[in-house]
């Protein structure tokens, strides 16, 4: 990028170049502020590529964990058709960590670099992901609620100036789309069942609303990125904007599927037209996402599992790539004939 380049120039050509950046960055705003995609070739500022590797790598390992918690429950999915249902969704899931790590890779950042720092405990991804599934009813409100929140946070990103995690986004919420009818259509058979099956979609809820809301990040005031953020347009809401727009479209969703949301300070606000909360408990959140949650160790300890497990495919892959970028020896000389 712009800053390895420099590192790379005699002096002169180093202050030549930083005096150049000012005027670079201008043009980088004024293509940001026009709506133009920002493409892997084109100029962008350090700050930029950074801000953009940090957000798409804990997008693509949130993809990737969040297998786990599902992955759990489909060999005790209660129908054949559940569990189609169920596989499908986990397949999307590492479909869309592969599309992220890919559009990471564009910007530079080695897909092995990021899957190392995920494994070393160094990269952080969705805390919601530490909180364990007790029952089918959590696959029903992870879908609907945890999928949603999903989906609030990231249709938006199908707008992105980044050109690569634009265009990604795009087939992926389409899929989460699918994800969160699945999980509503979950609950609701659930609410429509057993008053033994209703309990067990209120203790889902119970146990999901509040994780979900933190979902969105911290509390704008405490944001460290999102001015940077929105003013490059990598985000175009803020933290606390996509965190209502969900709450306001998902109460009454719970209203409809006769289930109590977990607030008793819940109200409308009759003059914003929005849903006003209780306060949510930050500690919990940044207690989880330091690494003390129910099930942080358990899914780096199946992540890493799993990287070990899939070595030798590793290894097969780069042995077979390496052979064929080999050049081809060509075919083999006739013998020659003995002579009469």
């Amino acid at each position: 990028m712009y800053s390895q380049a420099l590192d790379q120039r005699d002096p002169l050509d180093r202050r030549d170049a930083a005096d150049e950046a000012p005027a670079l960055e201008a043009g980088f705003q004024a293509r940001i502020d026009a709506e133009d995609k920002i493409e892997p070739n084109d100029w962008m500022p350090e700050a930029y590529r950074r801000s953009l590797i940090r957000q798409i790598s804990q997008h693509a390992h949130s993809e990737i964990v969040g297998m786990g918690p599902e992955g759990n429950w489909i060999t005790r999915a209660p129908s054949l058709r559940r569990k189609a249902a169920l596989l499908a969704k986990v397949q999307d899931e590492c479909g869309h960590g592969v599309y992220l790590y890919a559009a990471a890779e564009t910007l530079g950042a080695a897909r092995e670099e990021l899957v190392d720092q995920l494994l070393s405990g160094r990269a952080k991804y969705s805390s919601i992901f530490n909180y364990p599934t007790l029952s089918w009813a959590d696959i029903g409100a992870v879908g609907w609620l945890v999928d949603g929140a999903a989906i609030m946070n990231q249709i938006p990103l199908c707008r992105c100036s980044y050109g690569p995690y634009a265009r990604a986004m795009i087939r992926i919420c389409k899929e989460e789309s699918f994800h969160q009818r699945q999980g509503f259509e979950i609950m609701l058979t659930l609410c429509r069942g057993t008053d033994a099956q209703r309990a067990m979609a209120q203790d889902a809820l119970d146990r999901w609303w509040w994780p979900a809301l933190m979902m969105f990040g911290p509390p704008d005031s405490e944001s460290r990125h999102s001015d940077r953020s929105m003013r490059w347009k990598i985000k175009r809401f803020t933290n606390d904007g996509l965190r209502q727009k969900f709450i306001d479209a998902t109460v009454p969703q719970a209203q409809y599927l006769g289930l109590a949301v977990p607030d008793p300070a819940l109200r409308f606000d009759a003059e914003t037209g929005h849903w006003q909360i209780g306060p949510i408990d930050w500690d919990e959140f940044h207690r989880v996402l330091a690494g003390g949650g129910a099930c942080n160790r358990e899914r780096l300890e199946a992540r890493r599992q799993a990287h070990a497990d899939g070595a030798w495919v590793r290894a097969a892959a780069a042995a077979y790539a390496a052979k064929h970028a080999a050049p081809h020896p060509g075919p083999h000389p006739a013998p020659a004939r003995a002579a009469a």
